[in-house]
């Protein structure tokens, strides 16, 4: 069922998604100070082409102050920007009901696209993800 979603998805918004953190990925590495959110950005795009089965958890350990400050100047330049793409994108999946599933997935990427720094992305069928929860 999982492979079957993550189809549909990458057909009805997953691929532009992708495309879009991919290519902000390329555009902050390319401005060196903003490699951080860069790497970031390649990591959600890895996420989005394949949402279902895997799930966002903080990296253990804590993040440190470093990603804090980022992330909290990710939020103010960039972050509610995305956020809001990604609830109105999800209200319009929401509509159709085999969209549904499609607009929970893109819910799903709203914390790691305002928050993106000290997150990683792990599968769901793996025991080792339950001490993340």
């Amino acid at each position: 069922m999982k492979t079957l979603l993550n189809i549909i998805w990458l057909i009805f918004g997953g691929l532009w998604l992708a495309l879009g953190y991919f290519l902000a990925g390329i555009v902050c590495c390319l401005l060196i100070v903003t490699i951080p959110w860069g790497v970031a950005s390649f990591r959600i795009a890895a996420y989005t082409l394949w949402p279902f089965g895997r799930m966002v958890v903080e990296k253990p350990g804590g993040s440190g102050v470093f990603p804090l400050l980022g992330n909290v100047i990710w939020l103010l330049v960039a972050g509610i920007w995305i956020a809001i793409g990604h609830v109105v994108t999800a209200f319009a999946m929401a509509i159709t009901i085999i969209g549904i599933p499609l607009a929970i997935a893109n819910l799903k990427l709203i914390p790691v696209s305002l928050m993106p720094l000290g997150k990683q992305i792990v599968p769901t069928d793996r025991p080792f993800v339950s001490s993340y929860r």
